[in-house]
């Protein structure tokens, strides 16, 4: 094991040295053959991946774990899609910015340059496979992709077509590398090897997060939990708030950036609550609520339930939201920073001082003013494919799109000057 990975790790080090210096007609070219490839192979890629279907179901695995594995026509042409939509994204790598003139004459500025070797840990989903490789390779990085187990005959196969198109492409065809061995030792050598990977970026359930931020000795880009909040303020436009808070929870449960908290102004709680809790109820969302919200609900006759503790640190990924009355802007802010994973949280309001103070108090990723949170995504952000969602302060935080899977240097333009 330990031979393979040095072999593995090696190769990556040497392919991004080459990667570092490749303009942006190669990469494209790689995503335009990469995109090719996966379409005129989509009858091998169904055929492989029913191979991990098969498994799958053998393993007793839940309907929704082998949702998340499937790949149809459907789910084939959005990944390829999603691949040549990545050509028309401006390549950040070379990027000059924030050139001075210093008083000596020389020029200060910053240049935009790849991370170098990025090691991407993964469960289930094999369409990461391609939208992971494609974002490392048009930002200059080499990587290093670990897929889950359950998805090891699709993801091999993808491998296969990275291969040939890094070759149409005439770029390394260690550029990409996917792991070919189930065993999970090979995860503790990736995250503990600072002389071949940069960073490591893990994609899937809690566990796997905790144990890869525990375990490196390299930097890590994550986040752990999308514990989200909605502050409806007394001052909010309340048929805004309606829309929003509907949409925050109940567009899709599962993804990170889902509403989990709802938090109403005591000031707008009976206009507000008795209307809301309708619909989210008949949309077959539980209520966990403090013990006022629950009194008024119980008032006008809507199913809901005391919220333990434990609710204000949820992220339930279902229908269920703890809902909590407050009596200032202050106290929600207070019980955000307190109780939130700094992944999104929303104000709505009309008053731009309170937005405003909302905006610079809560030390969350994604702060917003009026709109869901479920718009915390790289597409929606304009960024185009994602590779996650940060939570960190250093050096990436929210979305991690193309920009965020480099980094600056400072150069000098001089022109014959020495330092007095």
């Amino acid at each position: 094991m330990l031979n393979y990975w040095q072999n593995v790790g090696e190769n990556a080090r040497s392919a991004s040295e080459k990667l570092r210096m490749a303009d942006s007609g190669k990469k494209n070219q790689f995503l335009e053959r990469l995109y090719e490839e996966i379409l005129a192979h989509r009858e091998e890629i169904k055929l492989e991946n029913s191979k991990d279907l098969t498994n799958a179901k053998e393993q007793n695995f839940d309907v929704a774990f082998i949702d998340r594995l499937a790949l149809d026509d459907t789910r084939i042409e959005a990944m390829a899609n999603g691949v040549k939509e990545m050509i028309l994204l401006p390549d950040p790598i070379g990027e000059i910015s924030d050139i001075k003139v210093r008083p000596s004459g020389i020029q200060v500025g910053k240049m935009r340059m790849p991370l170098g070797v990025i090691a991407i840990i993964y469960e289930s989903r094999p369409n990461v496979t391609i939208d992971a490789a494609a974002l490392c390779l048009k930002s200059g990085n080499a990587a290093v992709l670990r897929g889950g187990s359950e998805a090891f005959h699709t993801n091999q196969y993808l491998a296969t077509l990275l291969t040939i198109a890094l070759e149409k492409a005439g770029l390394p065809k260690d550029s990409i590398q996917i792991i070919n061995t189930t065993d999970r030792a090979i995860v503790d050598l990736m995250v503990t090897s600072p002389q071949y990977i940069d960073v490591v970026i893990p994609r899937g359930g809690k566990a796997l997060v905790e144990r890869i931020n525990h375990q490196a000795t390299v930097p890590v880009i994550k986040h752990l939990d999308g514990v989200c909040h909605t502050y409806v303020d007394s001052e909010a436009d309340i048929n805004k708030a309606y829309h929003v808070v509907d949409n925050a929870k109940t567009q899709r449960f599962a993804p990170c950036n889902t509403m989990e908290t709802l938090l109403i102004h005591e000031g707008i709680l009976k206009k507000f609550l008795p209307e809301m809790a309708t619909i989210l109820v008949e949309k077959g969302v539980e209520l966990r609520t403090c013990e006022k919200a629950l009194a008024l609900l119980k008032a006008e006759n809507i199913p809901a339930i005391i919220a333990a503790e434990e609710d204000w640190h949820a992220e339930y990924l279902a229908p269920i939201l703890a809902v909590k009355v407050v009596k200032s802007m202050e106290e929600a802010i207070t019980h955000i920073n307190h109780y939130g994973s700094h992944h999104t949280d929303v104000i709505l309001t009309e008053n731009y001082s309170k937005a405003m103070h909302f905006l610079r108090a809560v030390d969350s990723a994604c702060v917003m003013i009026n709109a869901s949170s479920r718009f915390c995504d790289g597409f929606e952000f304009g960024l185009g494919a994602e590779i996650g969602i940060s939570t960190d302060k250093l050096h990436v935080r929210g979305p991690v799109g193309l920009e965020g899977l480099t980094s600056q240097k400072y150069i000098v333009l001089g022109h014959g000057e020495g330092r007095q």
